[in-house]
Order: structure tokens, then C-alpha cells, then sequence
């Protein structure tokens, strides 16, 4: 049997990645640092995946295991010398450290192997390259003999997962739809076997299409929803006005989109109104503070408003409700997100221009910079 490791055993890994791989016949390793988690997945030879809402059904998932990457990497590098296929889902930030793991397997890798198929599943464009560029870094001197133990292919993925509920275990409750294209460049004619997934040539227009819409249009509901007081992202979409602020800020990233990739407007029309579909799925119990967490890196230059919003101001295009969706993001001031209090915190320390650049990544001179900059000096006149 192949085998894949996997690097996040979050609900995430088990409920999006874990399971597809283990549909294509793979023996799933789950890598992680937190031991409960890994001692929970050991403890049992099965879990279930629940999809809510319709035309949903239960999988169950076997042939699993997991490792302890915290408590002994010699492990987790054993396993990756004999793997099939490596993926992460850890968030775009972490790669770096799952990096010299991946060194140390490919390390005691035989150099007469098939080279190990690697995947970043991030929320992030170009995540894999990311990744390979992370262990080239840790590979050093070495790093011309090991990366030619590996390919590497970008993907785009898409499924709403929330938060695990009390008492479930290690079952995860996930959305019915699912998304996972990969670029098929760097496979040649030896592609991994991934039921549902589909390979592409181009995958840019997929990252950004998915990236700045679904992204986008979460973050914000979540930003909008959390601003006027809501708990859920349905309870937020129960109300006309967020549903409106949400879907003028999805029609300015479409206009993107189309300017830059030549998408087809009426496929993007019919795309945000499925997207909005799926956020109102009341049976999937997620919540504005998970979907709003870490704003600081929803900010950043090239993410999900000020990447598409930077597109649009330097075409001329509108940015008024992306603009809007950045002012609520601001207001984001969740206790428990450490990235929430450190954004508050530099709101009440910085300048308005000094803290536009550090948080955004734009330059003064870029002409979407005035008005993210007012809208950081309002939110400090609120504090």
C-alpha cells in the first residue's frame, strides 16, 4: 500500500486532506506536535467524517496512524523516507518549520527511489513553492542532492472546515463541497491518485479565483459578523446588510479577476452566489472568532483584501467595499487571538502611515495606500 504523510492532523488534515488520501488508497501518517491529538489518533483504528448539509453523508476513514513530529522527529523523518506522497495543512507561517523534517527524510531516502510527490494545502498562493524554498534553506550545502529526491507541485484547495465540537473525538464535521486542483507540470505521466481531484496545467486562476473569493468573502463575513456582533458566519449572513457589504466586496475581486485572468464575469457571478450558499450552511457551526483569527496575516500585502484591492486600485477598478472589509478587520479585537491583541495594540502605538506600511506592505506611493490609511486612522479614533 502507498503511504502519505501528512503534516497538521487538525480537523483539517483529517477531514479534507487525510480523508481524499485515504480514498485513493493511501495509508495515512498524521504528523503533529500536540501529543493528545497524536495519542488520540493512535488510540483508535477509525474516524468519521461528517459532511452537514445537502447532500452530505458520513465517511468513514482506516488505515491510519500518527506521529509525534514534537517528540520524536526521527520518526517523522523515517516515514517520509519511504513515502509516496508528502502534504502539509499547518498554515502558510508554519512551512518553515515542517521544512527540516522534510530535509531529514529525504536525507535517508535512497536516491534510487521514486521521488517523494510533495504538497503544501495551504490558504496561500504558491504555498509549495514556499515550502521547497524552506528546504532548500535547511537542506544547505546538500540541497541540490536532496531536492532531487522530491517534486513539488502548488495546489489550490477549498472545504469549510470548523472547529470540532465537545465530545466528538476524533470524527470531524465538514461541508459537503470540496475543491482540490493541483498543477500537473511537475508530475509528468506519474500522477498521485487522488480521487476528486483535478490537475491542471495553469494553476494560478484557481488559487486567485479561490483565494479571493472564497478567502475573501469569509474573512469578511467574519469581520462584518464580529463588528456588529454576531457569534456565527450564518447568524452574520441572516443579516441584509452584511449579506450586501459581503457580496459588494466579492463583486470589486471579480472585477480583478477578470481584468487580470480574463475570467468569464457570468461564471464568477454564479460562483460568489455558490460561495454565499455555503457560508449560510446553518448546520456548520462555525464561528466569526475562528474564522477571523490571525488578522494581521489576512492583511498582509499579497492575501485575500489587500492583494485583490492593490490589483484593482492600480487598474483604476473599485475598492470601496474592500476597503470596508479591511476597516472591519481592523475592528477585529478578539481576547483569545494573539495576532487580534498585537493588531490593537499597534493601533494604539503606531501612526496611521508608519502602521499602513507595516501591517499592509504597501508603499506610500501605491495608490490604494490613502485610503487604507484612513481607514486605519478612523479605527484609532475609535480606541
Amino acid at each position: 500500500m502507498p503511504t502519505a504523510v501528512h503534516f497538521g492532523a487538525g480537523n483539517i488534515g483529517r477531514g479534507f486532506v487525510g480523508l481524499l488520501l485515504h480514498e485513493g488508497g493511501y495509508e495515512v501518517v498524521f504528523s503533529d506536535v500536540a501529543s493528545a491529538l497524536v495519542d488520540a489518533i493512535n488510540a483508535t483504528d477509525r474516524y468519521t467524517v461528517h459532511e452537514a448539509g445537502p447532500g452530505g453523508r458520513d465517511h468513514e476513514v482506516t488505515g491510519f496512524r500518527a506521529v509525534d513530529s514534537g517528540r520524536d522527529p526521527e520518526a517523522v523523518a523515517a516515514e517520509i523516507a519511504t513515502a509516496d506522497v508528502v502534504t502539509t495543512a499547518v498554515g502558510p507561517t508554519v512551512l518553515r518549520f515542517v521544512a527540516p523534517a522534510i530535509v531529514a527524510g529525504l536525507a535517508r531516502r535512497s536516491p534510487d527511489a521514486a521521488p517523494v510527490q510533495i504538497m503544501a494545502c495551504e490558504n496561500a498562493i504558491g504555498a509549495t513553492d514556499l515550502l521547497r524554498a524552506e528546504v532548500e534553506k535547511a537542506a544547505g550545502e546538500r540541497a541540490q542532492e536532496l531536492l532531487a529526491r522530491a517534486v513539488f507541485a502548488n495546489t489550490a484547495v477549498d472545504r469549510i472546515v470548523p472547529a470540532a465540537q465537545p465530545a466528538t473525538g476524533i470524527d470531524v464535521t465538514v461541508e459537503p463541497y470540496v475543491e482540490w486542483a493541483i498543477e500537473s507540470g511537475p508530475f509528468g505521466e506519474h500522477r498521485p491518485r487522488i480521487p476528486g481531484a483535478h490537475f491542471v496545467d495553469d494553476l494560478a486562476p484557481y488559487i486567485e479565483r479561490k483565494l479571493f473569493t472564497v478567502n475573501t468573502g469569509h474573512a469578511a463575513t467574519a469581520y462584518f459578523g464580529a463588528r456588529a456582533g454576531y457569534a456565527t458566519i450564518a447568524e452574520s449572513l441572516a443579516d441584509e446588510s452584511i449579506v450586501r457589504a459581503v457580496a459588494a466586496t466579492l463583486e470589486e475581486t471579480s472585477a480583478v479577476l477578470v481584468a487580470t485572468r480574463g475570467l468569464d464575469p457570468a461564471d464568477l457571478a454564479a460562483y460568489r452566489a455558490t460561495i454565499l450558499q455555503r457560508f449560510r450552511n446553518p448546520e456548520l457551526p462555525d464561528t466569526v472568532q475562528r474564522v477571523g483569527r490571525q488578522p494581521l496575516r489576512k492583511l498582509a500585502r499579497h492575501e485575500r483584501f489587500v492583494g485583490p484591492a492593490a490589483l484593482a486600485a492600480e487598474r483604476g477598478l473599485a475598492t470601496e467595499a474592500l476597503v470596508g472589509a479591511m476597516s472591519a478587520a481592523l475592528a477585529f479585537a478578539e481576547p483569545e487571538d494573539p495576532e487580534a491583541v498585537a493588531l490593537q495594540e499597534l493601533l494604539r502605538t503606531r501612526g496611521a502611515d508608519a502602521l499602513t506600511v507595516e501591517v499592509t506592505g504597501l508603499d506610500d506611493s501605491h495608490p490604494l495606500f490613502p485610503a487604507v490609511r484612513d481607514a486605519v486612522a478612523l479605527r484609532q479614533t475609535q480606541l
